[in-house]
């Protein structure tokens, strides 16, 4: 031992751990390690008796033990040594001590048997096992002559059944197999035999048979059929009462304690007598019961308090008889506490070994050593004394094994007393540097497994100091092994468990590493789910990393482990810390369990998973009538919601006389009500069924009701929908919307057909008519009448019909529209006015007004035809329309004519008018070039649509600051005559940005400008030009080639366009002279046909036709001005804007007062107000 060993043996202190070996009671009881040299102990073996049964093929007799060395067996048999056929082997190898018997030769085998278990220190021996083999049990075959006895007399039919495996059951049966009947006169004794207390003639019969079966080796054996012949009597004598069974007076009974007391009295005489039970000097006990006619006392578990006398007696009219039971309780040997135990002690102690058993008989007591006979030698250190042995000063050689049998009539007890006399050191068997992992707060158990004798003292050190482990949370076992409680971090490291005792010492070092404890992090959540999806449940777990080996995720579901199975068609998947369950149905609603578990410790997380599904069909539907058979309550009993509320139940119906096979709903019923009452018709025959909806959707239907007949009954409704046509001009289509077929409520469905003149006091005329629809003929054009139609079947007519109104055929309108004014609003805008027809010549429902018109002439070119024709129809009762998208400066001419829905009336008388100019369009060109230090040449080409007369065009000029872009200073050229296409610029400042804007202009004003900037340059750049035009005069000349060339097919393109246009209007002459100053600004004139149609309110038009297939065409005005010249903004308006403007619009669409447009800052003046153009002959 070294220095520092027994200095911190001699500092442990507060845990220091005497280990007491416990002495054990049975095998193994010491606990003795089996690296330790020990005494065989039996650990199995098969206690008796052993009954071989006919169908086991073979008899298995075990004896186990164990010991060091190994044990070796023998076995006797009957007392005398027995070699076993067919020995086993353990799993170690060694010779076992059980062997196995054929079923061959088994009869030979029957015996009692003991095993004996040896090795040099001792012998340990079992109880005998008795191995029994019984023979198959059968009745003897005998002839039996017919028992004859006179009627009254007793009467024993002896069964005496043959013995064989218990348990046994004995029959008495006919030849037919049945029971013979037994009562309080004839009744079956416990020994087998058929007792008759008299006999009569009712117990003559040739097929008596006792039956005899053995369930355990599954045998019925019968005996040779009995006759009985019972001699008749006049009237047979009265006999006092005898026992037939037990025989004689007194009967003494002994059996164990625990077991059932079965006391039995069959009595015989005439009358048949009674039997009456009871104990001497005592009652009998609650326990007691009587059967088998009260001709059985039974008391079950009888204890000692049950002996006694007993007595039975029968009786009857003529006398009484007697017999006495004396009942004594005995009992097997019993340990009076428990068995003795083995012992280990060492070298000079006193050993005793007290066998305390009890016993009725009193037992008696025999003792072996190593299972050898084992008696008292006076003088001799080892003393038996009755139940107890006693050693005196134990050396080693007293280790042995030591038996103590307690036998009387009824049984025996054996017990092994391992006796071992040891000095050792302490012997450390738990491994050295064993590693121990503990979670952290959680409790650990390093063990420290030692065996010596004496026993140790144990001590445990930690990390090698001479500090002993101290603490609350430390704790010192009885085996010797250290437990702390919830361990913290500065835990691990090096422990020391320290063993000694009188023969020497022992150490081992156990390492200790704490780690963090799984959590989860992200349990899974409740969830519902509606079936057929996919569910998820996340589970998201932190552990310590150095368990990632052992680390696992497992689900289960109420209890049982998910199987995750790695096929494609699995419905489990756990991907990425998820559970995906694909597919639900409600077999997946329960609770989900997620486990993250390591080899040291695991956490669960629970959720609920809901499933949610369409309900279940509603169930036992049941139909009651109400008022009549065809107004009855449907009943149900509603199926499972399946975790959503039932919104409603839809009733659906089927009827096979129309629609066989067909379902429709009848009625829906709220969620929380089964019942509803359904309106039927009549003549059907109607099944019913219901299903239920929830927020999933819905659920199956029930199964169907029984057919349910209605009987028939007059129709329940006229004819809807009626409709009446004019499709020509003297008759008057009527049709309806018929019945359906579950609605003619009998057979015969007609329709009565009634109408007359509206207003005119004439009588109906009726039809009766099979078919949904009637024509009236050789009716006036356009006359109202009064119609109603009524249904009826063989059983009557429905109910009053509703009367409605409609009119006979139409015909084309006679008149034209008169007094037709137009009045122009802009250059393409007129507003239409009319005188509308007579009501009466419209000879049918109004349809409204077509306005047509016809462009003849642009004015620009009066002497081209055009003939461009257009229309509008405006719908409905009016008496002015407005027309948009006509062209400027151009003459019209235009009818009006009214129509119904056969077609339209005669046009009106034509008017001529005239559409003012308007603003040319955008010129399509501007360049800036030859810049030179104060002048630009400007070229542009002519507007492709002028719009009117074109008369020259406004220039604007700003000086820019190139470095904020903003304008300095402005000018503004008026440049007369309209075919001027370029302008030389002077005056401008050297080496300047300037921006240029270029308008084309008629007496309307001046339209869109065009922008185009460029720079003057200074004289240094003059100089360099004119050196550069010196050398290559050749590139500039053929640049103004270019030029000239584009100029040129620029004015011929006009030419080919300027055609007119547009026009807003003719200003007046005393405007016309400042249409170029700076404060003329054009006016927003285009109107385009999806705003005319917001303006107009009643006024919009419905129709629009153009017979050249030309879209309507808006114009608009360039403003001169300010921001706009800036941005070269173009300004649209519409009729809207008139009245946004401050104008208004009275009651026949004209507008109130006199227009003058939109104004910014300054502008080119419109007309004072529209022209009127009166009507004219086309």
């Amino acid at each position: 031992m070294t220095q520092k060993t027994w200095r911190v043996m001699k500092l442990a202190g507060s845990l220091q751990l005497v280990l007491l070996l416990a002495l054990a009671s049975r095998a193994a009881g010491l606990n003795i390690p089996l690296e330790v040299e020990q005494l065989p102990t039996i650990t199995t073996y098969t206690s008796g008796p052993i009954i071989a049964l006919p169908f086991d093929n073979t008899v298995t007799v075990r004896c186990e033990a164990i010991g060091n060395p190994p044990p070796e067996y023998r076995w006797t048999k009957d007392g005398k040594n027995f070699m076993p056929p067919y020995i086993t082997t353990n799993k170690t190898d060694h010779t076992s001590g059980t062997f196995v018997l054929r079923k061959q030769h088994i009869v030979q085998f029957q015996g009692k048997y003991r095993c004996y278990a040896s090795n040099k220190l001792g012998t340990a021996m079992t109880e005998e096992i008795e191995l029994i083999v019984p023979n198959v049990p059968k009745f003897p075959k005998e002839a039996i002559d017919p028992i004859v006895v006179k009627e009254g007399d007793p009467l024993v039919l002896e069964c005496n059944p043959p013995e064989g495996v218990a348990p046994r059951q004995i029959y008495w049966m006919s030849f037919n197999l049945q029971h013979i009947e037994q009562d309080d006169r004839v009744s079956m004794g416990s020994d087998g035999n058929l007792y008759f207390s008299n006999a009569l003639q009712k117990d003559s019969r040739q097929d008596y048979c006792c039956h005899a079966a053995f369930s355990r080796i599954r045998t019925i054996v019968q005996k040779t059929a009995m006759t009985v012949v019972v001699k008749s009597s006049e009237a047979p004598p009265v006999r006092k009462p005898g026992l037939l069974l037990p025989s004689g007076v007194q009967t003494e009974k002994v059996l164990l304690k625990g077991e059932d007391l079965q006391l039995e009295c069959i009595p015989e005489g005439f009358p048949t007598p009674t039997i009456k039970w009871m104990k001497m000097g005592d009652a009998l006990p609650s326990r007691a019961k009587l059967s088998k006619f009260k001709k059985l006392l039974t008391i079950t578990g009888v204890e000692e308090k049950d002996q006694g006398k007993y007595m039975c007696i029968a009786s009857n009219s003529v006398g009484e008889a007697a017999h006495y039971f004396d009942v004594i309780v005995e009992d097997p040997p019993k340990w009076l506490t428990e068995p003795p135990k083995s012992q280990l002690t060492v070298t000079g102690s006193d050993v005793y070994i007290k066998c305390s058993v009890r016993g009725n008989p009193v037992p008696d007591i025999t003792w072996r050593r190593n299972g050898e006979l084992f008696r008292d030698e006076p003088g001799n250190y080892t003393r038996v004394l009755d139940d107890t042995v006693v050693i005196h000063n134990a050396r080693a050689e007293d280790s042995a094994v030591y038996q103590c049998e307690a036998t009387n009539s009824h049984g025996s007890l054996l017990v092994n007393v391992n006796i071992m006399v040891l000095n050792m050191a302490p012997l450390i068997l738990t491994r050295n540097y064993q590693e121990y992992a503990v979670i952290l707060g959680r409790d650990i158990i390093m063990n420290c497994r030692v065996f010596s004798s004496p026993p140790p003292i144990i001590s445990w050190f930690k990390d090698g100091d001479a500090i002993t482990v101290k603490g609350e949370r430390f704790f010192a076992l009885q085996n010797g092994s250290l437990q702390i409680i919830g361990a913290e971090e500065n835990d691990s490291g090096r422990y020391m468990c320290v063993a000694f005792n009188t023969e020497g010492n022992s150490n081992i070092t156990a390492v200790l590493d704490v780690k963090d404890r799984t959590q989860i992090v992200d349990p899974p959540q409740n969830v519902q789910i509606i079936s057929g999806t996919t569910a998820q449940l996340m589970c998201q777990a932190e552990y310590d990393r150095s368990l990632q080996s052992t680390f696992e995720l497992v689900w289960r579901k109420d209890g049982e482990e998910i199987p995750l199975s790695p096929e494609e068609n699995s419905r489990y998947v756990v991907n990425n810390r998820m559970l995906q369950i694909m597919n639900v149905n409600l077999s997946d609603q329960g609770m989900y369990t997620c486990i993250a578990r390591t080899g040291l410790d695991e956490e669960h997380a629970t959720a609920l998973l809901t499933v949610l599904d369409v309900p279940d069909a509603p169930m036992n539907l049941v139909i009651s009538e109400i008022k009549s058979p065809r107004n009855i309550f449907l009943s149900w009993v509603p199926g499972s919601d399946h975790h959503s509320s039932i919104t409603e139940f839809i009733v659906e119906y089927e009827e096979s006389q129309w629609e066989p096979g067909r379902w429709r709903e009848l009625v829906k019923v709220p969620g929380n009500l089964a019942t509803a009452q359904l309106a039927l018709h009549g003549h059907l025959n109607y099944q019913f069924r219901v299903y239920a909806v929830n927020s999933v959707g819905p659920g199956p239907p029930s199964e169907p009701t029984e057919t349910y007949k209605t009987p028939p009954a007059a129709p329940d409704r006229n004819p809807q929908n009626i409709k009446i046509h004019g499709h020509l001009p003297h008759q008057m289509d009527i049709s309806w919307e018929p019945l359906l077929p579950i609605e003619h409520n009998g057979p015969g469905l007609e329709y009565k057909v009634s109408y007359r003149k509206l207003g005119v006091d004439d009588g109906w005329q009726e039809h009766l008519v099979n078919r949904p629809s009637f024509v009236v003929t050789n009716t006036p054009t356009f006359v109202p009448y009064e119609i109603k139609i009524q249904s009826r079947n063989s059983d009557g007519w429905g109910p009053d019909p509703k009367v409605v109104t409609g009119y006979s055929g139409e015909d084309v309108p006679t008149t034209a529209p008169r007094d037709i004014a137009v009045e122009v609003i802009n250059i393409t805008v007129l507003r239409v006015s009319w005188t509308p027809v007579p009501p009466a010549t419209v000879r049918g429902h109004l349809g409204g007004y077509n306005v047509h018109w016809l462009r003849m002439r642009n004015l620009k070119n009066p002497n081209k035809i055009l003939n461009e024709r257009q229309s509008l129809s405006f719908h409905g009762k009016r008496s002015h329309a407005f027309v948009p998208g006509l062209e400027p400066f151009s003459e019209y001419k235009l009818t009006v004519n009214v129509f119904n829905k056969k077609g339209n009336g005669p046009n009106s008388d034509p008017v001529i008018f005239s559409t003012p100019e308007g603003v040319p369009e955008q010129v399509p060109i501007l360049t800036a070039s030859n810049a030179q230090k104060d002048s630009i040449l400007l070229v542009w080409g002519p507007p492709l649509e002028t719009h009117g007369t074109l008369i020259g065009y406004l220039l604007q000029y700003h000086l820019i600051n190139e470095t904020t872009l903003e304008m300095v200073d402005s000018q503004v050229k008026n440049i007369t005559g309209a075919d001027t296409t370029q302008w030389q610029l002077q005056g401008l400042k050297e080496g300047s940005l300037y921006r240029f804007h270029i308008s084309a202009c008629t007496r309307a004003g001046c339209g869109p400008p065009l922008a185009q900037e460029s720079n003057t340059i200074t004289p240094e750049r003059v100089v360099g030009l004119q050196n550069d035009f010196a050398t290559q005069g050749w590139v500039i000349g053929t640049m103004c080639a270019v030029a000239l060339l584009t100029l040129v097919a620029l004015i011929a393109c006009f030419v080919q366009k300027n055609k007119g246009g547009k026009y807003a209007g003719t200003p007046p002459r005393s405007q016309r002279q400042d249409m170029f100053s700076m404060e003329k600004v054009k006016e927003k004139e285009d109107l385009h046909t999806d705003m005319e149609s917001q303006g107009m309110n009643d006024d919009t038009f419905c129709e629009y036709s153009d017979s050249e297939e030309k879209p309507l065409k808006g114009g608009s005005l360039g403003s001169l001005t300010g921001d706009d010249m800036v941005g070269d903004s173009t300004s649209r308006d519409s009729l809207v804007d008139y009245a946004e403007g401050g104008r208004e619009f009275d009651e026949d669409g004209s507008f109130i007062g006199e227009y003058s447009g939109h104004m910014h800052r300054g502008s080119v003046s419109e007309p004072n107000g529209p022209s009127s153009v009166k009507p004219g002959s086309s």
